[in-house]
């Protein structure tokens, strides 16, 4: 009984930390895409104007987020029964919308971001191949203009 009891507090600390821990995640990826809302990052192959280009670099940014206890509790159980996995759907959103920022912000006073692309990978715990978190990276060309 002391195990089931033990086994509870842990999965209610988790589930309280871990949704703290992602609300004040979603909330500085708010703010910093506003911060960023005039860079555009398009997936188009040429820039939107090609007249006054000055130069143009690859810029880069990577998220690694890892998955809290509860998620992954509950993924198992939803992987039991079947249907879609939202815990896991946040953590890549977050992943994904961590790394566009990160590269917004490493192209510094860029026009805008093009041909952006976007590669996941899951970095795994152990053997068993268990989910330990989700890897973005987002790179694209920066296009400067005078």
């Amino acid at each position: 009984m002391t195990n089931i009891v033990i086994f509870l507090i842990l999965l209610s600390l988790g589930y309280i930390f871990g949704r703290y821990a992602e609300k004040r995640h979603f909330a500085s990826i708010k703010k910093r895409e506003e911060q960023f809302a005039a860079l555009p990052a398009i997936m188009l192959k040429k820039p939107l104007n090609q007249s006054e280009i000055t130069d143009s670099h690859i810029v880069y940014g990577n998220a690694v987020i890892s998955i809290d206890y509860f998620k992954k509790f509950i993924a198992s159980l939803i992987n039991l029964f079947g249907g879609s996995i939202s815990s896991y759907e946040s953590l890549v959103d977050r992943a994904r919308r961590e790394a566009i920022l990160r590269m917004k912000e490493s192209a510094g006073e860029a026009s805008e971001i093009i041909n952006i692309r976007i590669e996941t990978s899951s970095i795994s715990k152990s053997a068993q191949s268990n989910i330990g978190a989700v890897e973005v990276l987002a790179y694209g060309t920066a296009i400067y203009r005078e």
